[in-house]
């Protein structure tokens, strides 16, 4: 697993669990883009060489939004959205980057405050492009599992807290942002922490049930980003 102060290594796998990292990290003791890492990464990708025949890398990548070695991964991941910021050239190499066929999952951000936080820097990215609610037959909810009927997937700090919520953010919501012929370019897991079940796959405490949801909602859009 690379260390989050390390180099960018070419893309040798079909697929590799790539992050991204933003922010100055000297400004926080743990730097939100971290939340998970690395045993998210691990046991998804671990799951994924059970579940498809994709050539999965064993080791994720972590890379900024400026770096543009994320060409060469056709699917990245973030989490804890409402506290990401990026410069002009952030955004600019964010929308080349999916506009050239990439895909973005979001996930791990919850409440008012961090949706409008996170939505702003969408509009910066996406002027034009608004951001839409993902309809039940939304394909990347059928591409692989039928993913028709879904769950809240909470953090497990929340489930010991005997609730499926925080920060005020009570309801699940599965948005997007499409291009010009409907691909989904940014899948967007508002008020759940798909990665926390995946953290936490071999912990008794969290609900085998979510586990399963998180890692088919995850095969999906890996499915789909690699074929769209």
């Amino acid at each position: 697993m690379l260390a989050p102060s390390g180099v960018a290594q070419a893309a040798t796998n079909e697929f590799t669990f790539a992050r991204l990292r933003y922010g100055a990290d000297y400004v926080e003791s743990w730097p939100r883009w971290q939340a998970d890492w690395p045993e998210a990464e691990t046991h998804f990708s671990r799951g994924l060489m059970r579940l498809t025949v994709l050539d999965v890398a064993e080791d994720g990548q972590v890379l900024r939004i400026s770096d543009e070695a994320i060409f060469d991964y056709p699917w990245l991941y973030v989490v804890e959205a409402g506290s990401m910021s990026m410069s002009d050239h952030d955004t600019a190499l964010l929308r080349e980057y999916l506009l050239r066929g990439g895909f973005l999952m979001v996930d791990d951000f919850h409440g008012p405050i961090e949706w409008q936080l996170f939505e702003l820097q969408m509009s910066r990215t996406f002027p034009d492009r608004p951001i839409v609610d993902l309809e039940h037959h939304a394909e990347p909810f059928h591409v692989l599992y039928d993913l028709s009927e879904r769950q809240q997937i909470p953090g497990i700090r929340a489930l010991m807290n005997g609730q499926t919520w925080e920060k005020g953010g009570r309801h699940p919501h599965w948005r997007g942002v499409m291009d010009d012929v409907g691909r989904v370019m940014v899948a967007i897991n508002f008020n759940q922490d798909i990665g926390d079940a995946w953290e936490h796959a071999d912990d008794a405490h969290y609900p085998a049930p979510l586990t399963t949801q998180a890692y088919r909602m995850g095969v999906n859009y890996v499915v789909y980003a690699m074929t769209h």
